[in-house]
């Protein structure tokens, strides 16, 4: 039996009532309870925030000329999935980019829908690939770093990767201080990727770095390492190190290391020629070490200037034999004597009457063992054993510069504070950071102790202006001027802790001796010749001549010499 057509009516309009009911009951959830969640979502989905890097400070010499400046480059990415000839376009990208058309081609032809091809690419490169209007290919503005000079003071500065971030040397130390705080725009857009003229849109502008007045000068840096240069190749020589420091202010007017390499190349660099070798190597001193020995004993009253001591060539300490770098009679010499002839039997001889404690301490005073505080990442602090801890073997061998390892610019710093009247300035890289608007803020204060007396200072400058006139340091010298420092040869170690027959040959010192106003420390790494005297002292007479002219160092009146009673039994 079937049902009326009025019955079925009545159904139907039931069952859509029914219907129209839960749509309604559903659009009054969609509209009251869920709005705010829904309205969230779709503002998420239209609503992009796009990051906007700052403007990285430049690093600039102590005159402020440039020597890391940022410029504008472009990031080149690929769509693969609008890439129509994938073999033809990667051909054609490589030619203009000088990349290999094997690796383009992976990139065109990889899953998803964005691929970096090559990053901070210069703008003519970028813009000859952009006019060729490749499907699939796409441009973004990017900084990138930039170093005028090459490879001036690479190690020094370091390098900033492709994310914008120091990786190296100052770039990283001071990154935060550069790099600046980066601002964003958030906007609403499209399903067409257009901004829309109505909706949301807030920009945060980005806070450019700070730039950083280096205490380098360029001038010196560049004739410095042309010098290390020559002496590194005409020594037959795996490397070499220089430091040249204000000893008044601790400023570093130059540091290099070579091999070097170029910043702006810095992904082709071999990872060994990165290392600024001066702040981060330690090695041992050899006998440029002698003057701290003297020092501690002239400081404690241990040993007068005038007390002699009888030395051979030769003398057993323990088990071992230490000798003189040459066969000679049995001498007396003052010590003024032994810094002047630069003998290691004499050396030994003094720390005996010092000890062991004392003069450990006083290595510690002059700063090995610890960073130097300079600022630089990775800095080596030396190996530096307690005093307590040494035997008579160690006592004599740490007297003329084995046993120990400290970093050429310890080195340096050493000397300088004997040329700054014994008082040990801390060593700087960084002179002061200028704001973007302008203002100029001095780096933070620079630690300062008083390691020994003015009057000892002035004895140890007369042992060491010896040691150039009348010693093994006479490829020193300068005509006109007084130089004061000392030469050093030091043996290598092997991977086993093992002496091998290459060495380390170093000079460091000062002038003008009586009123001094650079102080330069150089080292050779394992130089066919040997000798610091012979690799290293000619090295340092190039730089200090140098010096002279590019800061306008006038001539002073020598120190007097010690007495020197060589040859006398």
């Amino acid at each position: 039996m079937t049902r009326p057509p009025v019955t079925r009516l009545i159904a139907m309009l039931t069952l859509m009532m029914l219907a129209f009911g839960g749509i309604v009951v559903r659009l009054a959830f969609l509209q009251v309870r869920d709005n705010p969640e829904l309205e969230a979502m779709g503002l998420q989905q239209r609503v992009r925030t796009i990051t906007l890097p700052a403007q990285r400070g430049e690093i600039v010499d102590r005159s402020g000329v440039p020597m890391a400046v940022t410029r504008e480059a472009r990031d080149i990415y690929v769509d693969p999935r609008y890439v129509v000839d994938p073999r033809a376009e990667a051909e054609t990208i490589a030619g203009v980019l000088d990349l290999r058309a094997r690796e383009v081609r992976a990139a065109l032809e990889s899953d998803g829908t964005f691929a970096f091809i090559d990053r901070q690419v210069d703008l003519e490169a970028a813009e000859e690939l952009e006019n060729l209007a490749l499907p699939g290919i796409g441009f973004l503005e990017v900084p990138k770093r930039y170093y005028p000079a090459g490879t001036l003071a690479a190690q020094v500065l370091g390098f900033v990767n492709v994310d914008g971030e120091g990786a190296a040397g100052l770039e990283s130390a001071f990154d935060d201080v550069l790099a600046g705080t980066p601002g964003e725009r958030t906007a609403e857009m499209s399903a067409d990727g257009l901004p829309i003229s109505t909706g949301l849109d807030t920009l945060v502008d980005p806070v450019p770095g700070s730039t950083m007045h280096t205490t380098i000068d360029r001038q010196m840096q560049y004739m410095v390492q042309a010098a290390l240069e020559r002496a590194v190749k005409a020594n037959g020589a795996l490397g070499g190190t220089a430091v040249v420091m204000d000893p008044a202010t601790g400023e570093v007017l130059a540091m290099a290391t070579y091999p070097w390499f170029d910043p702006n190349e810095y992904s082709e660099a071999p990872v060994d020629a990165m290392r600024n070798r001066a702040v981060t190597d330690a090695f041992e001193p050899g006998s440029v070490n002698k003057i701290i020995t003297a020092a501690a004993a002239l400081e404690t009253g241990a040993v007068s200037l005038e007390q002699r001591f009888r030395v051979p060539a030769s003398m057993k300490v323990g088990p071992f034999t230490i000798r003189d770098s040459h066969e000679h009679p049995v001498e007396s010499m003052t010590i003024g004597d032994i810094i002047t002839e630069s003998s290691n039997i004499g050396a030994a001889l003094i720390a005996e009457q010092v000890g062991s404690v004392t003069l450990g301490s006083f290595m510690e005073k002059f700063g090995y063992g610890s960073p130097t505080g300079v600022g630089f990442p990775g800095e080596a602090a030396g190996v530096l054993l307690p005093g307590e801890s040494w035997d008579e073997v160690i006592r004599s061998t740490v007297s003329y510069g084995q046993g120990i390892s400290v970093t050429p610019l310890q080195m340096a710093n050493v000397y300088a504070t004997i040329a700054n009247g014994g008082r040990r300035m801390q060593p700087t890289l960084v002179r002061g950071f200028e704001a973007p608007d302008g203002a100029f803020a001095e780096a933070d204060a620079r630690r300062t102790h008083r390691i020994i007396r003015p009057d000892t200072a002035q004895l140890l400058t007369s042992m060491l202006a010896s040691a150039v006139e009348e010693g093994t340091g006479v490829n020193a010298q300068i005509p006109g001027y007084q130089v004061a420092g000392k030469t050093g040869t030091s043996r290598k170690l092997d991977a086993y802790g093992r002496y091998v027959q290459r060495y380390h040959a170093s000079f460091a010192g000062f002038l003008p001796a009586a009123d001094p106003r650079v102080v330069i420390a150089v080292s050779i790494d394992e130089p066919r010749t040997v000798y610091g005297g012979l690799a290293a002292a000619p090295l340092f007479q190039e730089i200090a001549r140098y010096a002279i002219q590019r800061l306008a160092i006038p001539a002073a009146p020598p120190v007097a010499l010690p007495p020197n009673a060589l040859g006398t039994s």
